[in-house]
């Protein structure tokens, strides 16, 4: 990586994004959009964020200069991904964030980026290594807690394995913010679960044979609250 090494230049952390519809000044268009409590976190923890949308054609030159990537959490992944039918629970198809992000796992694999997935992020990670998911949470586990409305977070306990990569970064007890009603169901090939919420459901993984590929179901940007994750991040992509 171009920056790795240097101390004179930050390390720089691509972060997906994804088009919707927004409003500014006179216009009302859509547009590549991303909450600015992952660029906050980044910056924070010693990087640069760059926005990779999803549109064109990623390729492994195009993400050559990066020392980090962040698949941003958000809207359901498409039930087609692991050969599922859509439950009536899950949100529209995303098909352009779909193939995008799928794309930048892989590559990021193949180069050996080190890599962070967010909530849905941490979903499609375990998707692209042949995982599936539950499509609604609540009718496994009977409550709401991990989303208890649209636009409010839920305060989660986690249980974090102590060998773990993870725990290295949060330690083996932490609470989180959630929003998802979607989860792992079967884990993708060489990841293993290492965080888990009271009621079983898996809230963090990681693959062990990359440097640094970790998973988890919270959102570690929200105000700011636990960097730490950033702080891993962009410290393994200095190395």
């Amino acid at each position: 990586m171009a920056s790795r090494g240097s101390s004179a230049v930050s390390p720089l952390i691509g972060i997906s994004s994804y088009l919707e519809p927004t409003r500014f000044g006179v216009w009302d268009v859509q547009s590549a959009v991303l909450p600015r409590g992952y660029l906050d976190s980044v910056v924070h923890a010693g990087g640069t964020p760059v926005l990779l949308p999803p549109v064109g054609d990623w390729e492994p030159a195009h993400l050559s200069n990066l020392d980090g990537l962040i698949i941003a959490g958000g809207a359901d992944v498409d039930p087609s991904c692991y050969d599922a039918e859509r439950g009536p629970h899950t949100g529209p198809a995303r098909e352009d964030r779909d193939a995008a992000e799928w794309k930048l796992i892989d590559i990021a694999f193949k180069l050996g980026i080190p890599l962070l997935g967010v909530c849905r992020g941490m979903q499609l990670l375990n998707v692209v290594l042949g995982g599936t998911l539950h499509q609604h949470l609540p009718e496994r586990t009977g409550t709401d807690v991990h989303l208890p409305e649209p636009g409010r977070f839920g305060r989660v306990p986690v249980t974090v394995a102590p060998d773990s990569t993870l725990a290295a970064v949060v330690g083996e007890r932490v609470e989180v913010h959630c929003h998802h009603h979607q989860s792992i169901d079967r884990l993708g090939d060489g990841l293993v679960a290492v965080a888990w919420a009271a009621d079983g459901t898996i809230e963090g993984i990681e693959l062990p044979e990359a440097p640094f590929a970790v998973g988890v179901q919270w959102h570690p940007e929200e105000d700011g609250i636990d960097r730490r994750l950033f702080e891993a991040l962009v410290e393994e992509g200095m190395t």
